[in-house]
């Protein structure tokens, strides 16, 4: 393992240093990382935890992933902020592993490092045309209106079509249909940026596809969610009787599923009392089932940019190895006008220098959190390394998922304390702490402490109270940084 000279001149300096302190380092704010803390601080009276970022900012998901009109789910902040301000740990952002500082330098200054960070990307439908401007992936689009530092100048084009297609039918899918088609006035009490809720006031976007290869039975949102977008005001919500109707299979599946066969119900009396006809001047909402992407289509008009897409249509049929009903294309094709595609198809995680990944499951191979050398075959546990959250187990859960996900991990850790897998075989402390510092200094990266996020928050927080807001958020690095370091 490949450590710095700045590294061994801090290892030489602490060396000395009482080891009965154990020194964690979490990776990731969001809600794995925070819950791991929490279990962490209250499994171990000897812990230290660092809760590193690359973001100032804490929270990961729930400040940038969560829909701004979704107030009451962001309460949990108020959780994780008790965690942080514990004596034993603290948050360190605009912290970049791989950056900043490599994996293999944090495992030398701390005698266990969890990997949280989760996943940052997304997953491709590599169908041709898929580079055309216009299709976004919703992650990008759901970062630009909750004010993410890295999507602030995404720009989305919303006057130019009258019609957005949404390719998934999860609950992100029907946060970003919710935010198409919700009235203003109502998002413009929340804690969307307003760089959003200028480009939505003037939106020409009435139509709203939601697109999924699979049928009502099968589809991924929850009832909590379905119930907020069909309740919106004055929305034509348009589904087609046929692609309610249940196969025998179907039938299986909703009988031993009650949360599905909730949706299917929902979905049934939505399209019984829907409206045959659309009236002027309302917004659409179009439930699409049995309908894959095959391919994008190009505008005529508009070199370069998206003016459709063509879906092949699909029927179901079981798969012998997981017993699950998967899509199969029928090469009967549909072509639907659009000027906005956002792909709600699946986040992914990245891989950094050092990390055992496993490239095909999106995920780093581990047993319960443990991180294993290989994803497969007489993989060795790698000592001190964990994972926990999206990581860990993919882009699965709601937020509550991560504390038992959480759990899970700490056990591990716990487990492998007493065992004596975790401290140094030479008995010399960590640096922790006072080592990253140290280091980080010397490179000149400039931490936000969680002092910095306050700061920011209070800004934040005050901007929002002159425009009837909870908070009015700061969506560029530099205006972050700045208004942490004052």
């Amino acid at each position: 393992m490949a450590v710095s000279r700045a590294l061994r001149r801090f290892w030489r300096t602490y060396s000395t240093v009482s080891s009965e302190r154990l020194r964690f380092c979490i990776v990731g704010s969001g809600p794995a990382g925070f819950y791991t803390a929490d279990k962490i601080l209250k499994a171990h009276e000897r812990a230290e935890v660092d809760i590193v970022d690359r973001l100032p900012t804490p929270f990961g998901l729930v400040r940038s992933g969560v829909a701004p009109d979704h107030p009451d789910t962001k309460i949990v902040t108020n959780q994780f902020s008790r965690v942080v301000q514990n004596g034993r740990c603290s948050f360190i952002g605009n912290v970049s592993i791989g950056i900043s500082i490599s994996l293999a330098e944090l495992r030398e200054l701390y005698d266990v490092v969890v990997l949280s960070y989760g996943a940052e990307s997304d997953q491709a439908l590599g169908i041709p045309g898929e580079e055309l401007a216009g299709i976004y992936a919703a992650r990008e689009f759901v970062w630009w209106y909750n004010g993410h530092p890295d999507c602030r100048n995404l720009a989305p084009d919303l006057k130019s079509s009258d019609t957005a297609v949404i390719i998934g039918q999860g609950n992100v899918a029907l946060d970003v249909a919710r935010i198409l088609l919700r009235p203003t006035s109502e998002l413009a009490t929340t804690d969307i940026a307003s760089h959003a809720l200028a480009a939505l006031e003037e939106s020409s976007i009435r139509k709203v596809y939601l697109v999924g290869r699979r049928g009502a039975a099968q589809a991924a949102f929850t009832a909590k969610e379905l119930r907020e977008v069909l309740g919106i005001k004055d929305l034509f919500i348009e589904i087609q009787q046929a692609d309610l109707s249940k196969t025998p299979a179907d039938e299986e599946e909703l009988k031993s599923n009650r949360i599905k066969r909730r949706i299917h119900e929902l979905l049934s009396k939505a399209a019984t009392s829907a409206a045959s006809v659309c009236s002027p001047g309302k917004k659409e909402l179009h439930f699409v089932f049995f309908r894959k992407p095959d391919r994008f289509l190009e505008s005529d008009c508009r070199s370069g940019h998206v003016a459709g897409l063509r879906l092949e249509r699909t029927i179901l049929k079981e798969d012998a190895g997981s017993g699950r009903q998967i899509a199969v294309g029928t090469g009967l094709f549909d072509e639907m006008e659009c000027g906005l595609v956002l792909k709600s198809v699946g986040y992914k995680s990245r891989p950094v220098d050092g990390l055992p990944f496993d490239l095909h499951k999106g995920i780093v191979p581990n047993v319960q959190g443990r991180v294993l050398s290989e994803a497969s075959g007489d993989a060795l546990v790698e000592k001190g390394l964990y994972v926990c959250g999206w990581l860990k187990r993919g882009p699965t859960g709601i937020i509550a998922t991560n504390l038992y996900c959480a759990e899970e991990t700490v056990a591990s850790i716990s487990e492998d304390i007493q065992r004596g897998l975790v401290t140094s075989s030479s008995g010399l402390s960590k640096p922790g702490r006072d080592g990253l510092l140290q280091l980080l200094d010397s490179r000149n990266v400039k931490i936000v402490p969680f002092g910095g996020w306050e700061k920011i928050d209070s800004e934040e927080k005050r901007r929002g109270s002159l425009k009837n807001k909870p908070r009015e958020k700061l969506t560029s690095w530099q205006e972050l940084l700045e208004v942490a370091a004052k």
